[in-house]
């Protein structure tokens, strides 16, 4: 059963992924019982992987294109020629690709900007960048690697999100590795970054410094950078933007998926279980595993239609009110959006499907979400379209 990362090879070879992105956005929204629906936006990106935009700046989106590529719309309007072109830095073998963007909490001051990219040797990058004064583009040689990780010829399972946190710190999601589990997992490794979730502090000496008040700081054997464990996939994850609760999307291995929960205010020092369990089941051992002391994923789901899941957000935006406090979620193989809220610990009101739209007859594939400065929820499809979260 092929991973997150080559299921996307995967599935494109079975003519699953439609081949050729459209040039337009006329695709009507889908229509759900829900009164939800995806209204298009944008269209025509080369495998579009991400959305997201500085802080506090309601003019400015950014969309990462796998190939490296990133690409400014300026009040709804792509701009000739893109924020910043990687495309030199990333593109030979299987897993490669600029995968996520994050802007620093004072970007309007000091322009930093930073990318998470897997480089042509296959390895793990996480890059600083300046924007230039007019903030409508980035200087690519500014650039400063502030974090790597050597990844096996094998590796598939490269995690791929960064943001930054309430407190200024900038968060780094890295995934397994290679697929299968035990032995050969890194994920319950304190010697390893590969499994994780770090915790950086990039505005300390160069290339960044690790806060005292990280979990496993002064702990012989352990990683200082570690900030969560025992993940398998983390390819997207968020902060509820209101309150700070923390949705990790793991993707499974070959039967469950789950999405992991933690309330705010979030402590460091959580286990997530992998290769111990996937999803709330016994993996490595396959029965009479030891669970005690691991996080359970407050959801999870089998596979059939579904392969993989894409962790999304909770919407907080101002356009409509009766879905704040709604999380919502995809997979790349569902052709579905799906929903929920948290009632304590527990997912409630469930809500339909929201169906997505078919792209020249073809399914299409839920490869990210992203947010807008005013908390306005996007959904990024590997067809390069991307489409808005709106009520009907």
């Amino acid at each position: 059963m092929p991973t997150f990362q080559n299921r996307l090879t995967w599935l494109a070879t079975l003519g699953i992924i439609a081949a050729t992105a459209c040039s337009d956005s006329s695709s009507s929204p889908s229509e759900p019982g829900s009164g939800l629906v995806l209204a298009a936006v944008d269209s025509g990106y080369d495998f579009s992987v991400y959305l997201t935009a500085p802080p506090g700046d309601t003019h400015r989106t950014m969309v990462i294109e796998r190939g490296g590529k990133i690409w400014l719309l300026k009040d709804g309007v792509r701009q000739q020629d893109p924020f910043l072109d990687l495309t030199s830095l990333t593109g030979q073998g299987h897993e490669y690709g600029a995968y996520t963007l994050a802007f620093h909490p004072q970007y309007a001051q000091n322009r930093r900007l930073f990318v998470y990219y897997v480089d042509n040797g296959a390895n793990t990058r996480v890059a600083e960048f300046l924007a230039n004064a007019d903030f409508d583009s980035a200087d690519p040689t500014s650039r400063k690697v502030i974090l790597g990780q050597v990844q096996s010829s094998t590796a598939v399972l490269y995690g791929g999100m960064i943001a930054f946190g309430t407190d200024g710190m900038l968060y780094v999601s890295l995934g397994d590795g290679d697929v299968g589990g035990d032995p050969l997992s890194r994920a319950q490794d304190s010697t390893s970054l590969l499994g994780k979730i770090l915790r950086l502090d990039v505005d300390g000496p160069v290339p960044y410094q690790i806060p005292a008040d990280n979990p496993y700081v002064g702990r012989p054997g352990w990683r200082g950078e570690i900030w969560q464990l025992g993940l398998r996939n983390p390819w997207r994850w968020s902060f509820d933007r209101a309150n700070g609760d923390l949705y990790i999307g793991d993707v499974g291995e070959n039967l469950w998926e789950e999405v992991d929960h933690l309330p705010a205010p979030v402590v460091g020092g959580n286990n997530f279980g992998w290769p111990i369990e996937e999803g709330k089941n016994c993996f490595q051992p396959s029965t009479n595993c030891f669970t005690l002391g691991l996080v359970e994923p407050v959801f999870e789901y089998p596979h059939g239609l579904a392969c993989a899941v894409t962790g999304g957000y909770v919407y907080r935006g101002e356009d409509f009110p009766d879905l704040q406090g709604t999380y919502f979620y995809g997979d790349f193989c569902s052709g579905g959006i799906r929903s929920f809220k948290l009632d304590g610990e527990y997912p409630q009101e469930l809500l339909p499907e929201i169906q997505i739209p078919l792209v020249n007859g073809k399914a299409d594939n839920t490869v990210s979400f992203g947010e807008d400065a005013r908390g306005e929820l996007y959904a990024v499809m590997a067809s390069g379209r991307i489409y808005r979260v709106e009520k009907r």
